[in-house]
């Protein structure tokens, strides 16, 4: 079997056992980003010399851990120590971080091996990958498609199998819809489960990391190693995580928002369904939840998400770290010249919707509004989940779209969200699993749970993949050289 081939999980375990070196499966994966990302553009920047370097101190036993010799990418919103993090921004182009994010700072004791940096929509602000200042990310199933955003180069690298494992951030879908659009797992934790600290800050209070991978197996793997208690992040959580998986959903009540699914177009309903008798099929049974408000989910997101970008990007003005226009005769113009050239449309509209919403006669209108739909929606889950165990729930209403296609139209982009943003504002967490193709195109099963429950999630996607080969499918790009 070919080393792409194997899963995250059983690299770890095949270099454990000295069946490959963790230098071969290295070389193997940057061998894949040389031939195949020059297409599809999935990574910032790759690190061949440090990559190598991280390989050969596991195979000579100078470093262990749960993860020793595996190769991780890392989406480029995440500080690295001695290497840029650019939040795919014209602000940070040539920013070096001096400390590393709690989430990549675990992967690397337990022995990770860091490949490079992925392609993001600036600030993680985005649904397809193209508002990166940097370049455009093609979706590996078909290069003229998108696929799918903020952490698109994630998703791509796992999907065209340069890299088993890698990191995204989920502010309002960014892991869950990239996964369904190519075709891999994604898995967005509960807030605080997962250090923020590191984390370049879009939305403080919706932000989360996570992992793609091809499985949920390879999810739980690395949640093993990221969940836990940072006490540099006062967000994070001490709730006792429990590891393992079990391929069994018998007696699991599912329940279906079937109100909510009303417009969703005839073919992704159809693999909806499917997936859903799918569980069934194993035992579980699916439950009619009423999610009432979950209509106004979109709407209290792009208010409150914009709202604490505004703030969280006011400390990008050129006079401590990043970008500064060399041009401006007094501070002021200095400021504005700054911000003017160095962030990109979708990154300055979003400020000024925030701070719009945040200015005296509107907060009260809209802020605070959309606070209180946010309490509405967590109790609205609260209610369903007292007549079910999970939640299931399409990812996305369509598959892939084209590049370009809705670049002109911001309201349509941000209607591809319409599935994941309420998981955010509710702190859940969320699981999608590959399910059934549309067109060619792959789609997406979204699994919900209650506040830290991912174990139970974790096993419910694995027993959908325990019967299902959706996510063993991958591209056979012929655009490889």
């Amino acid at each position: 079997m070919r080393i792409e081939d194997l899963s995250a999980s059983e690299l770890v375990d095949s270099i454990a056992a000295r069946q490959v070196s963790a230098l071969e499966v290295t070389d193997h994966f940057l061998g894949r980003i040389e031939a195949l990302d020059k297409e599809l553009g999935a990574f910032l920047s790759v690190f061949p010399d440090f990559a190598r370097e991280q390989a050969r101190r596991v195979d000579a036993g100078q470093v262990t851990g749960r993860l020793a010799g595996l190769p991780v990418a890392i989406k480029d919103n995440m500080c690295t120590v001695g290497q840029k993090t650019t939040c795919g921004s014209r602000i940070l182009e040539n920013f070096v971080p001096p400390y590393e994010a709690t989430a990549v700072a675990r992967l690397r004791a337990q022995g990770a091996v860091l490949l490079g940096k992925t392609n993001l929509d600036e600030f993680a602000m985005g649904s397809s990958t193209e508002n990166s200042a940097y370049q455009v990310t093609r979706n590996p199933w078909d290069p003229s498609r998108v696929p799918g955003g903020s952490s698109g180069g994630s998703a791509a690298a796992v999907a065209a199998r340069m890299a088993p494992l890698a990191l995204g951030s989920d502010t309002g879908g960014s892991i869950r819809q990239p996964a369904a659009l190519c075709g891999v797992t994604g898995l967005k934790p509960t807030y605080g489960r997962v250090s923020r600290y590191g984390l370049v800050a879009f939305a403080s209070s919706l932000d989360q990391i996570g992992p793609l991978a091809r499985s949920a197996q390879d999810c739980a793997l690395a949640l093993d190693v990221l969940a836990g208690l940072d006490p540099r992040d006062t967000t994070s959580s001490d709730a006792p995580y429990v590891s393992g998986l079990q391929a069994d959903v018998r007696g699991l009540k599912l329940g279906v928002p079937r109100s909510f699914l009303s417009d969703l177009a005839p073919d992704m309903a159809r693999v909806f369904e499917e997936a859903c008798q799918v569980l069934v099929g194993l035992g579980a049974t699916l439950v009619d939840v009423q999610l009432p408000n979950l209509s106004g989910a979109l709407a209290a997101y792009y208010i409150v998400a914009p709202a604490e970008a505004s703030s969280n990007l006011a400390r990008y003005d050129g006079t401590r770290y990043g970008f500064r226009a060399a041009d401006a005769p007094d501070v002021l113009t200095m400021f504005k010249r700054t911000r003017a050239r160095g962030f990109g449309a979708e990154v300055k509209r979003r400020i000024m919707i925030g701070t719009y919403v945040l200015s005296a006669g509107y907060y009260d209108a809209y802020y605070l509004k959309a606070q209180k739909v946010r309490t509405v929606l967590s109790r609205d889950f609260a209610a369903a989940f007292e007549q079910c165990d999970l939640i299931l729930m399409p990812t996305t209403p369509s598959t892939a779209f084209k590049i370009g296609e809705k670049s002109s139209d911001p309201l349509e982009m941000y209607l591809s969200d319409i599935y994941t943003v309420a998981l955010n504002l509710a702190g859940l967490p969320g699981l999608v699993v590959p399910s059934a193709p549309v067109g060619g195109l792959p789609t997406g099963l979204q699994i919900i749970g209650r506040a830290f429950d991912e174990p139970r999630l974790l096993s419910c996607g694995h027993a959908f993949q325990t019967a299902t080969d959706f996510h063993q499918r991958h591209p056979e790009p012929s655009y490889q050289s």
